[in-house]
């Protein structure tokens, strides 16, 4: 007993200081009251979090090998808890003294038996899944390239000494005669048989070890999870509880300093924070992602940029911001007259001067601009750290405080900010679109007329670039078919800032939502209906921060309804085989993933298959987070390799339901036709276009006469 409670008395102050130091980290960083407001008045979200993402896995049982080990793992860590309290009350109590109902009832014998062997076999298929991805094996292509790779390893060496000496010194407790549980602890029983034969007094002595080695595992596992990326077994449900909690991955937040919203006409760089300039300007909510992250790499496995040798990795990215705030937090948390103590030696070691983003810094330029914001990292993390608000807020302070962004990019601000436009075209062109229809679109002069039902949002690309105008066409058509009456703003509709927002330049953003949001709500503009994703999400997510509050709608799930409800008809066969990309803003960002495959599967003769990554697993485009106006020097294309993906199903067309995709996809498939990679038939259309196509008798294959509802 003296052992065993000596032994945890040092544990115990060795692991709290640990966590009074990780405490006072957290405490410095900047506030974020709606995260305790989110909480406070969502109590069923926390709930529903806990249960479904921290009880039932539900993120990391996408992947349903690792997934299920690791659900045995965690269930063995809550349930094996007992036997630690079993073990707790024979230290105290003597070997012989058991708890009432607790260490008496078989079935419960049974339950902790069969965990704790569920658990080994979850460390077996952990292993077998590490040698299998050894980055010295499989380098780049190892989702645990760049992680700490011996601490995982001690992880599993120490969770099975938990195992075998929970069966060790329970195998004695039978031997002995002290394991109520009977044969309901059927492996502790069976363990037992080897032990036949000793003396009482052998027995006792190896029964008090045993009891002392499962209790020093625990001790010894305590301080090192306390010291190391195995911490989210604490902070994981922390970090969940907290998390943001849009249908989807939602809005970009609004830039912050000390808890307020930043007003740019009274904010101060030097005393205000503009983004993330150095470490001490992430929120408590960001050092709680940075001390949550278990280095797994399904971010990784799943980030465009990294998978196409780009030096992005979304977990390094946290790891490294991590590592650099653990190194600097004896810094940044001590007083001004603790710091005047620091000799310029400690302040080396410390990285005080080390510039967060810089050539030789924390984060390499290279890493922050190759982010797309196409949101896979965020949607495969199984404890829920927002990467994408990080890259984001560095990106603002390169952009606004040091002007340090690609050269392109800064020709697509310019534009946005004199002509209203990424491409710098003038506004009269946006009404070009319309002239090569039949029928007349009502152009909003001043006010929308009582009876339109949505005011269709066109966009930059789909009224400017060539091939996007197909697509508005397309949706006009269908939407005179079926009847329903709609206005588009024309020269009056500006950007809506997406491009700038995802660069980082908030100030041209809320510069064109003031100037749109004016301009909606004297049309007194209700109901959207938008052909791009970027500006769909923009408009539903993000205008109602300043002030812009719509209902919102994609034309996808506009079609699919109009389908649904018999005022769109396709008839005419489409004898194609046809495989859909899904557009990451329409896709993860906002969970539309069945519209666009009901308007496909609603076309007779179209043949669909699926990619390999598809839906919530999909593969960007390239042109997200203000990609499409920025070069891709580095590793290959994006759009390539997910045309290469596409190519794998043969299609004869690729469908999509965004311009922008429409546009990278386009540029690659016809490099792949040039290369003689691909046929010369195979073309992407917007499921818009298929649709039309097939409404109006313009099919493959012959077909009835096409008919419109009324």
């Amino acid at each position: 007993m003296v052992i065993g409670l000596a032994g945890t008395a040092v544990t115990l102050a060795l692991a709290g200081r640990r966590v009074m130091f990780l405490y006072a980290i957290a405490r410095s960083g900047q506030p974020d009251p709606e995260r305790v407001l989110q909480v406070k008045r969502d109590k069923k979200g926390d709930v529903e979090g806990q249960v479904t993402e921290v009880l039932g896995q539900r993120k990391l049982l996408k992947w349903s090998v690792a997934g299920a080990a690791h659900a045995a793992v965690m269930w063995a860590f809550f349930l094996l808890a007992t036997v630690y309290l079993e073990a707790a009350v024979a230290l105290l109590f003597g070997l012989d003294k058991h708890i009432p109902g607790l260490q008496t009832w078989a079935p419960i014998g049974f339950v902790q038996d069969t965990i704790a062997l569920a658990c080994a076999l979850g460390l077996a298929v952990f292993t077998a899944i590490r040698i299998k991805n050894s980055p010295k094996r499989i380098g780049r292509k190892s989702r645990f390239k760049g992680s700490h790779l011996s601490g995982a390893w001690i992880t599993l060496f120490m969770i099975f000494n938990v195992i075998w000496t929970m069966f060790f010194f329970r195998g004695l407790e039978r031997a002995s005669g002290n394991l109520d549980y009977g044969k309901g602890a059927y492996f502790s029983y069976a363990v037992g048989h080897l032990f036949d034969g000793l003396s009482h007094d052998t027995l006792e002595v190896l029964e008090s070890v045993g009891l002392l080695a499962h209790i020093a595992v625990a001790l010894i596992f305590l301080v090192f999870v306390v010291h190391s990326k195995h911490l989210h077994i604490f902070l994981a449900p922390l970090n969940v509880m907290f998390k943001r909690r849009p249908d989807g991955l939602g809005a970009v937040q609004p830039m912050m300093s000390d808890g307020k919203p930043l007003d740019f006409e009274e904010a101060d760089p030097d005393e205000d924070v503009f983004g993330r300039g150095k470490i001490e300007d992430f929120t408590w909510k960001g050092f709680l992602d940075m001390a949550t992250c278990t280095e797994c790499g399904r971010c990784q496995s799943q980030c465009p940029a990294w998978n196409t040798g780009k030096p992005l990795s979304p977990k390094m990215v946290i790891l490294e911001l991590r590592d650099h705030a653990l190194a600097k937090a004896p810094y940044f948390t001590a007083s001004e007259e603790q710091r005047e103590k620091f000799t310029d030696e400690q302040k080396a070691a410390m990285q005080v001067d080390r510039a967060l983003v810089a050539d030789d810094g924390v984060i390499h330029p290279d890493v922050l601009w190759s982010c797309t914001n196409c949101g896979a990292c965020v949607e495969q993390c199984p404890v829920d750290i927002e990467h994408i608000d990080h890259i984001l807020d560095m990106r603002r302070f390169q952009v606004m405080i040091e002007s340090s962004f690609p050269s392109e990019a800064g020709v697509m601000l310019k534009n946005l900010e004199n002509k209203g436009n990424p491409w710098g075209m003038s506004e009269t062109k946006r009404l070009d679109w319309i002239s090569e229809l039949d029928f007349e679109v009502e152009v909003v002069d001043d006010k929308l007329s009582e009876d339109t039902e949505y005011l269709f949002w066109v966009g930059c690309a789909g009224a400017l670039e060539d091939r996007a105008k197909k697509t508005t066409k397309a949706v006009a058509e269908l939407l005179h078919i079926a009847g329903v009456k709609f206005a588009v703003l024309g020269p009056m509709e500006a950007c809506t800032g997406d491009p700038a927002r995802r660069l980082g330049m908030e100030f041209v953003f809320q510069m064109l939502v003031q100037q749109n949001v004016e301009t909606l709500n004297d049309a007194g503009a209700k109901k959207i209906v938008a052909t791009c994703p970027h500006c769909f999400n923009t408009l539903a997510n993000e205008y109602p921060q300043l002030g812009g509050t719509y209902e919102v709608v994609h034309h996808t799930q506009l079609l699919a309804h109009l389908v649904e409800e018999g005022r769109l008809t396709p008839v005419a066969p489409i004898e194609e085989n046809i495989t859909y990309h899904d557009p990451c803003f329409l896709g993860r960002h906002n969970k539309v993933y069945k519209q666009p495959r009901d308007i496909m599967a609603t076309v007779p003769g179209v043949k669909t298959k699926e990619m390999h990554r598809h839906k919530d697993r999909g593969f960007c485009c390239g042109a997200g987070g203000a990609r499409m106006w920025m070069e891709e020097r580095i590793g290959k294309r994006i759009n390539t390799e997910r045309v290469d993906e596409a190519l794998a199903t043969d299609p004869d067309t690729v469908s999509t339901a965004c311009p922008f995709c429409l546009v990278m996809l386009g540029d690659a498939i016809n490099e792949k036709k040039n290369e003689g990679a691909a046929k010369e038939t195979l073309e992407v259309v917007d499921v818009s276009q298929l649709l039309i196509r097939s409404i109006k008798g313009e099919g493959t294959a012959p077909a009835k006469e096409p008919v419109a509802a009324e």
